[in-house]
């Protein structure tokens, strides 16, 4: 039955999001909120930002109009038996929601009149803070408290930044975002979270009424208000899904999923952090070393490059589906795969420079 909820969360959200995704593009267009081209940048036209706002408001719309139908009594009859469980979670959504805010907030400032990269790290920890304070931390294989909290923090940082830096071409990290995210809905409505799985829904639902308007040639951007909250929100489910609810008679195995699903996120990440150090450069410094980027270099087209890393995620990510259900050598077999489909992308990359 409930699956009926996950299809109307869905289709709400994404046709709310193909209106203010739409409506957000003409009030940057009014305010002169644009994304200029640069040498540092692939589009040749300026391009309105504030796309992020799209996502997150058809995602707040829609949560708030839900918890509306259930504080009201709306709810059609064959789901009524969900209601104390749902209640039981609302604290949770109006926290995610508060940390969404002050994400987007921050973000949209950053578009609007760029803030400094310190700046930024202490609003986006303020954020981990709420999210924190309301028990959701990384706290697998950690004592509660301090060790916790820094790690929490670094996985948010990592989470956020990492899908800032990857918005370096149209389409690719609301793409990279929706297959990680329709992964881990997978992932949440096998391990039968509902909470989880039903905000996913309602989230991938913006995403795809965004990406109407960003896959290439893309109308609009996300900007930093988007790409921060995509990683944030991201980051909030992973936690919830695995570090979160980890118990001692479960198998540690899921705990990894986060790192599977998010792969080559990380290795786009850590791979431009250890070019720019290589290249002392600044690492916030925006430029054309992204595995994209390298991509193109080696011969593809722009969309050509976007396609192949929406594969080369589902490919790497799809894995961690199975980490719930196998043993500890199964799972070690899923991490080596992992690990071998990123060297042989290294791999090809460092030849295509080679021979440059």
């Amino acid at each position: 039955m409930w699956e009926r909820v996950y299809i109307a969360a869905f289709a709400a959200s994404g046709i709310i999001s193909l209106a203010l995704t739409f409506l957000s593009g003409k009030i940057a267009l009014r305010f002169k909120i644009m994304d200029v081209p640069s040498t540092r940048k692939i589009h040749h036209k300026p391009t309105p930002l504030l796309g992020g706002l799209g996502i997150y408001f058809s995602f707040l719309f829609t949560i708030l109009a839900g918890i509306l139908i259930v504080k009201s009594g709306l709810i059609p009859d064959f789901l009524k038996i969900y209601v104390p469980g749902i209640e039981s979670t609302l604290k949770q959504v109006i926290v995610i929601l508060l940390g969404g805010a002050v994400v987007v907030s921050f973000g949209l400032i950053d578009d609007i009149k760029t803030l400094k990269a310190f700046h930024k790290l202490i609003l986006q920890i303020v954020a981990v803070i709420i999210i924190f304070s309301a028990g959701m931390r990384v706290s697998f294989f950690l004592p509660d408290g301090f060790q916790s909290f820094i790690m929490t923090v670094l996985w948010f940082l990592l989470m956020m930044n990492s899908f800032n830096l990857m918005d370096n071409m149209d389409g690719l990290s609301a793409g990279v975002a929706f297959i990680s995210g329709s992964i881990l809905f997978i992932f949440a409505v096998q391990m039968g979270q509902l909470f989880v799985a039903t905000i996913l829904a309602v989230f991938l639902g913006s995403l795809l009424g965004f990406l109407r308007y960003n896959f290439p040639p893309a109308k609009i951007f996300m900007g930093e208000c988007g790409s921060s909250f995509i990683g944030y929100f991201l980051g909030t489910t992973a936690i919830l899904l695995t570090f979160y609810r980890y118990e001692e008679h479960q198998s540690f195995l899921p705990v990894f999923a986060p790192l599977v699903i998010f792969s080559v996120l990380f290795f786009d990440t850590l791979s431009v952090i250890w070019m720019r150090k290589k290249r002392k450069l600044p690492v916030f410094r925006a430029d054309k070393n992204h595995l994209s980027h390298r991509l193109v270099g080696l011969g593809m087209t722009t969309k050509q490059s976007v396609l192949f890393i929406y594969l080369l995620t589902l490919c790497t990510g799809i894995g961690a589906l199975l980490l719930g259900s196998l043993n500890v050598f199964g799972g070690i077999i899923i991490l080596l795969q992992v690990f071998i489909i990123i060297i042989i992308v290294g791999i090809l990359e460092l030849t295509g420079r080679n021979r440059e």
